[in-house]
């Protein structure tokens, strides 16, 4: 058996790749690309895949802040031959999905990416959703999208509320543009300018467009991007692990109590990916009584917002129900201090990559599993 996570070398961002398979066949799914200074980082992983196996599951765009969606939008500005990963299905929420059909479709580096997903892959576009949005429904219930060979996603965040609110700042962001949100033609004309993603030698004309595409073509924490962002637990085989992305403490937890069955105080997880990179803002108390862990990811090399905060990673060293191992895919001087192993009398282990390397991987089955 395998459920492994890679966390890249995303630099202060999110990128991972996680794999998983009953030893016959290995499926993949990524979750966000980084930023795009990561960029050749990431595509070295990605490029290492065969030449005939590059299929993917599913492909998360959990939100869209930079450090998360600008590796996603130079993974997909080829043309799709040329993709370096081919994923059966894509996670996003574009403008038309957070104002849930008000409005037309469509801040900026969303626009980039909803267009490319209209015109390059738009059967793939949220298809567990049927092309609505990725969000918990009003009715309170969860979601549970199952995926290949028995792995199994949960949906915890975000809902209505979040992606509404993420609606009125994407329209803050465009205004500069003099353009509608939603606008699909004018998002691909900026992108088509901002070469940094897609590099003058590729060609963003309409020579890239198949016909039937062409047809389409009318197309806590304050951050209301971090609110929206898709958060999950991913189940294969007894093994578990939460992602999740920059999502707010509040929903997450409220999706947590929905799992718990009667007399049951906490769920118990194999991991956690902590939520925005490790800062305060986004772990609580509660949080901390809803969940229990074994091992902690924190995807951040600190160059940006000096990630992880200290605070936030002592509340887990001291406030886990078990043993934590921390996992760090960066050796940094934000990271470093927690080397040793006991802080405020509480033991824990930490995990950093290898001297002179970067990124860092999580096996959830052990060898002989």
């Amino acid at each position: 058996m395998q459920f492994d996570i890679h966390m890249l070398p995303a630099k202060h961002g999110d990128a991972l790749w996680i794999e998983y398979g009953d030893g016959t066949k290995r499926r993949r799914v990524l979750v966000d690309a980084g930023p795009i200074n990561a960029w050749q980082a990431i595509s070295a992983h990605l490029d290492k895949l065969p030449d005939d196996d590059r299929n993917v599951e599913l492909l998360v765009i959990t939100h869209v802040d930079t450090d998360h969606i600008e590796g996603v939008i130079r993974l997909l500005a080829p043309p799709v031959a040329k993709w370096l990963i081919q994923p059966q299905e894509i996670w996003f929420n574009g403008y038309e999905h957070m104002r849930s059909g008000e409005r037309p479709l469509g801040g900026k580096h969303g626009e980039f990416l909803s267009a490319l997903l209209h015109r390059r892959n738009a059967a793939s576009w949220n298809k567990a959703f049927k092309g609505e949005a990725v969000m918990l429904p009003d009715s309170g219930c969860l979601i549970e999208i199952p995926l290949a060979d028995g792995m199994k996603l949960t949906l915890l965040s975000p809902n209505r509320s979040k992606l509404l609110e993420m609606a009125t700042q994407w329209e803050r962001d465009v205004a500069a543009w003099e353009a509608d949100p939603g606008d699909l033609e004018s998002g691909w004309e900026e992108l088509v300018k901002t070469t940094k993603y897609h590099g003058s030698e590729l060609s963003l004309g309409p020579e890239d467009i198949t016909d039937k595409l062409q047809k389409q073509l009318r197309g806590h924490d304050g951050s209301k991007a971090n609110g929206s962002s898709i958060a999950f637990l991913a189940s294969y085989r007894g093994r578990t692990c939460l992602f999740l992305a920059d999502a707010h403490a509040d929903i997450v937890c409220d999706s947590i109590r929905k799992m718990l069955v009667d007399g049951q105080a906490f769920l118990k997880v194999d991991a956690v990916k902590v939520s925005h990179h490790g800062s305060r803002n986004n772990i609580t108390s509660e949080f901390m009584e809803l969940v229990d862990a074994d091992h902690w990811l924190i995807s951040t090399n600190g160059d940006v917002h000096g990630l992880p905060n200290e605070a936030a990673i002592e509340a887990i060293i001291v406030g886990a129900r078990s043993k934590p191992t921390l996992w760090f895919n960066y050796r940094s001087k934000f990271t470093e201090p927690f080397e040793r192993d006991a802080r405020h009398g509480v033991e824990f282990q930490t995990r950093y990559p290898g001297d002179g390397q970067e990124g860092l991987r999580l096996s959830l089955f052990t060898p002989e599993q």
